[in-house]
């Protein structure tokens, strides 16, 4: 049975997992009842405690039933909410720049993107980089990062016919997204530019560039520079 209030409804996910589930909506504060959750689970596990997935608009939490009853790990967290929702405060956000170089063969979808809006190719630059984005999710790949707030003038949907190989650092819109690749894999979403920035490294303490409540803002840069850039990272 699910837990309602006017701010979020709990209910079980299978017989190990509860979900935390607010307004089923893609805004700004949502994304802030989110990523407070996902900062508290970060500092204060509990016992039985496995691990959390956030999502848009929800966070599901899973534990071990042999150690926490449902009821109690519903308990647990109704307390936990009532301190955030008194507590309030906003989290910091860490602003990042993407340099990019657009269309061409590092942006082959560019010119579609454009007519399909009426467009000039300069203009869906233009409006591409005058946004600062918010990461919403890492998801779909390791270090993909959903992006909110793109211009419906650039909207596009996504491929008809997926691609089955797009490079690390392509960047992509499908419908009213924008997002980055951050490693090779296929994929349906119109290729606009490519980024020289690695967004996801193994190799690195923290292996993605970036985490959900950051923003980021698209630089266009020449073809020189990217490669420049590129060799400078050792790409």
């Amino acid at each position: 049975m699910s837990e309602k209030t006017n701010f979020y409804t709990l209910y079980p996910l299978g017989d190990s997992a509860i979900v935390i589930q607010f307004p089923d909506q893609i805004s700004e504060d949502i994304h802030q009842q989110v990523r407070a959750v996902s900062a508290f689970l970060d500092e204060n596990s509990f016992e039985g405690f496995v691990e959390y997935t956030p999502a848009f608009s929800s966070v599901t939490i899973y534990y071990q039933p042999w150690i926490l009853l449902y009821t109690e790990i519903q308990a647990l967290l109704e307390e936990m909410l009532r301190e955030l929702i008194e507590d309030g405060t906003r989290l910091p956000e860490t602003r990042i720049e993407i340099p990019v170089v657009y269309g061409g063969d590092y942006g082959p979808d560019l010119e579609f993107v454009a007519a399909y809006n009426q467009l000039s190719t300069k203009e869906v630059v233009a409006i591409h980089t005058s946004e600062e984005y918010l990461v919403y999710m890492i998801g779909f790949a390791p270090g993909f990062p959903y992006l909110g707030g793109m211009n419906e003038k650039i909207a596009t949907p996504r491929k008809a016919q997926p691609r089955t190989k797009i490079a690390a650092g392509a960047v992509g819109i499908a419908g009213r997204q924008t997002g980055v690749y951050p490693i090779e894999t296929p994929g349906g979403w119109q290729i606009i530019g490519q980024s020289p920035l690695s967004l996801f490294d193994f190799n690195r303490e923290v292996p993605a560039l970036l985490k959900a409540g950051d923003r980021v803002r698209f630089v266009a840069i020449s073809e020189a520079e990217f490669l420049n850039i590129t060799r400078k990272n050792g790409n």
